[in-house]
């Protein structure tokens, strides 16, 4: 069944005069990426160019999808709106706040019990306001979004920086923090800077061991965490088009991991293969009509470098399958040249574990990859040698892949199904052979390996690669295994070689699923009641903030982050995911994995107030109490990862004022301009090392706070000597409005008052 089709043969009726008028317009062929963006602005038809990575632009997205843990606070804010219905469609998914332990079964039924209260308030916020809710079990929001939502040519935004996924449908599909979400969901425009364009032009075709994981394994590689910060990656060539609809949503999915605003691809047959195989016949029928608007003009694919900000080239077909990591998704390495370098680095050679899903590798085409290698450990007589795990992407995946008998063969491994949800690759891992921090080494198949991510142990290294990578060296039990070259001993001491893994598009007796888990909100929701108990430790009402105001004098320094601080730095997931929808109790882990510049340890700052050493949330919250407020310092690409809002509303709640970093991630940056905060970047990095531990600092000019003019900071230091910092900021008029009324939610309160 297509969901929202109308809404569908409505986006797909003003394409191709929007995009007409913005070729005439900006006077040159467009990408792919322009004609959506330029098709979904907030005024309809195009007016002007824009100019990238310069411009603010108003946009209108069709759509917006939101997974339960950033979805509490999401809804709490929408809640202050003032709306009786959203806006747009919408959609609620239960995929993160289910533990990986036991197996899919038992981790369920503990997750409905531990976590009722917040699916409950989930369905109920749902009901009310007219969203569709997926319900625990149901699966992970991307894979769900792919088979259910997304559509060649569309917009959508998502509360998960991985939203991305959808470009593997051809979407501009992009991860927000929930105040943007909510600004869409009132039914107002949302902002983006026009982004850049990144082109990747894809030749050859995969063979052997080598998968789509393995291009942005290597795009990873090439652009660095940061390299696509502000960028649209879009894929493109011969090799794309021989690239399966999931192996695209796999390589736009972990966009994300290079810091990509969002990557997409140009409509195909795989695209309509995929479509009609999830039961979307009229939508592929509809975008047949337009589909030379749902790709890029011949013109620019035929001439890249004219038309790109920058141009990659990549050979699909000479391409070896990578291992990314650990500790950072693009450290990229061939797999046979890894065990050299695992050697001269100290990481652990043996393999404890190896997980397969996430909503980056859990489809069907991923599954019958992994099984076919996981098939012949069985026929050949290879015992794994590592603990498997297995996460479905969803309950259609899972069902249907249990009825084809793929499933089974992971079980005659001895592997542990896991429940249709993100588990392991957000920390929600109730991980039994390891304990404390003990020096170990782990594959998956997801996008992300911060340390911590997955079990908390700062000392896992983990790394990334295809599920029939991860399979492979799993049952090797060894990181350095090649299974290109290498071969194994199985129970007989015969020498065995896995063969190489073969995979299926799309499963051939189609896909099938009694209980998709999907709810579907009433009508009129005016009569639903949404209740929060005041004494509840996981869900609280929002109080709104108060404007900081522009004098900012006698403000301290909480931290100075050192090298990379991530948003699991800043707010991390794990066991802290049962706070989401408690603004004061999750504020008790704001900072926690920073590490401190002055003695290189997490958690431990100092008290200007007192003289003594403590927990970065204790420390702020005695600044809070005595009126003051004060400032974190961080490095480059400070906010990195996840689009959790809570590293932005937790230093609100808790009193800080401003972050001062040499540069920003996109999301981050966004969230903390949407709660009312300062997010600033040094006029000269090299100020950062001006900064000393016991500084008092004072806003010289903060009242002339306008658009593209620099402020200037006065950092007192405990000797008497003073530094004058010049910062940097991107804000327009409309988020210094933000700022000046405390938080964008407060503006739409107020707008919709005197609506």
């Amino acid at each position: 069944m297509a969901f929202d089709i109308d809404m569908i043969k409505e986006v797909y009726k003003n394409i191709p005069s929007r995009v007409d008028k913005a070729r005439e317009i900006v006077g040159k062929p467009l990408t792919l990426a322009e004609k959506i963006l330029y098709s979904h602005l907030w005024d309809g038809e195009p007016t002007q160019a824009f100019k990238r990575g310069k411009d603010y632009v108003d946009f209108a997205p069709d759509r917006i999808a939101c997974q339960d843990a950033t979805a509490q606070m999401a809804l709490l804010q929408f809640m202050q709106a003032g709306k009786p219905k959203v806006a747009v469609p919408t959609t609620v998914h239960c995929d993160h706040l289910i533990q990986a332990k036991q197996g899919a079964a038992a981790d369920l039924k503990r997750a409905n019990e531990t976590s009722n209260e917040v699916f409950e308030f989930l369905a109920s916020v749902s009901n009310k306001y007219g969203i569709g809710f997926w319900k625990p079990g149901a699966g992970i929001i991307h894979q769900v979004v792919l088979e259910n939502y997304a559509f060649p040519g569309g917009m959508m935004i998502g509360t998960d920086s991985h939203t991305v996924n959808a470009g593997g449908l051809g979407m501009v599909a992009i991860g927000v923090g929930g105040a943007d979400a909510v600004d869409v969901m009132a039914g107002m425009a949302w902002e983006l800077k026009f982004p850049k364009l990144i082109g990747v032009k894809l030749t050859g075709k995969l063979n052997g061991w080598t998968s789509a994981k393995d291009v942005i394994l290597k795009v990873a590689g090439i652009l660095t965490v940061k390299g696509g910060t502000g960028a649209i990656v879009e894929y493109f060539g011969p090799g794309a088009k021989n690239l399966s609809c999931t192996g695209k949503g796999t390589i736009c999915n972990m966009g994300a991991e290079i810091g990509a605003t969002t990557s997409t691809f140009g409509y195909d047959e795989s695209m309509e293969r995929y479509l009609r195989a999830t039961d979307r016949s009229e939508v592929a029928d509809e975008a047949n009509k337009i589909k030379e608007y749902l790709t890029a003009d011949e013109e620019v694919y035929a001439n890249p470098e004219q038309y790109f900000d920058e141009l990659i080239e990549i050979d699909l077909s000479t391409l070896k399958p990578h291992l990314n990591g650990p500790f950072t998704p693009d450290l990229a390495t061939p797999v046979g040249e890894i065990g050299e370098k695992a050697k001269a680095n100290d990481w652990p050679i043996k393999v404890d574990w190896g997980l397969i899903g996430s909503c980056t590798n859990s489809s069907y085409e991923d599954l019958t990859r992994a099984a076919s290698i996981a098939k012949q450990a069985v026929d050949k007589k290879i015992k794994a040698k590592s603990d498997f795990g297995i996460n479905p992407g969803s309950e259609q995946i899972r069902y249907t892949a249990e009825r084809d008998g793929l499933l089974q063969i992971f079980e005659d491994l001895d592997a542990t199904i896991f429940t249709n949800a993100c588990g392991p690759c957000i920390g929600q891992w109730d991980r039994s052979d390891l304990k404390g921090d003990e020096k170990n080494t782990i594959v998956h198949s997801f996008n992300r390996n911060f340390s911590k991510r997955a079990d908390g142990n700062p000392n896992t290294h983990a790394f990334v690669a295809s599920p029939e990578m991860v399979a492979a060296i799993a049952i090797s039990g060894r990181l350095d295994f090649d299974p290109v070259n290498d071969t194994l001993i199985n129970e007989d001491g015969v020498e065995v070689k896995l063969d190489e893994p073969r995979g299926i598009e799309l499963p051939p007796k189609g896909f099938e699923v009694e209980d998709a888990g999907y709810v579907e909100p009433v009508e009129d929701g005016s009569g639903v009641v949404v209740s929060v108990s005041p004494d509840s430790e996981r869900l609280e009402l929002l109080t709104p903030f108060e404007p900081i105001g522009n004098t900012i004098k006698g403000a301290k320094l909480l931290i100075k982050a050192f090298g990379k601080c991530t948003t699991d730095h800043i707010s991390m997931a794990g066991p802290w995911l049962r706070y989401r929808g408690h603004l004061d109790n999750i504020s008790n882990n704001m900072l926690i994995g920073a590490v401190n510049a002055f003695n290189k340890k997490t958690n431990f700052v100092k008290n200007q107030l007192s003289g003594e050493y403590d927990g970065v949330p204790n420390v702020q919250r005695a600044y809070k109490k005595n009126g003051i407020y004060s400032v974190v310092v961080g490095d480059h690409n400070y906010g990195e990862g996840s689009s959790r809002e809570h590293a932005a509303m937790e230093p609100r709640h808790l009193g800080v004022a401003a972050v001062i970093v040499k540069s920003f991630a996109r999301i981050h940056e966004t969230n903390l301009k949407k709660q009312g905060m300062l997010a600033l970047t040094f006029a000269n990095e090299n100020d950062y090392d001006l900064i000393q531990e016991d500084d008092t600092i004072n806003f010289l000019d903060l009242d002339q706070f306008a658009p593209d003019k620099p402020i200037n900071i006065e950092f007192v230091h405990a000797d008497g000597s003073k530094d004058v910092i010049k910062v940097n900021h991107t804000y327009n008029n409309a988020q210094i409005a933000w700022f000046n009324a405390g938080s964008a939610l407060n503006l739409i309160k107020e707008q919709n008052k005197q609506g």
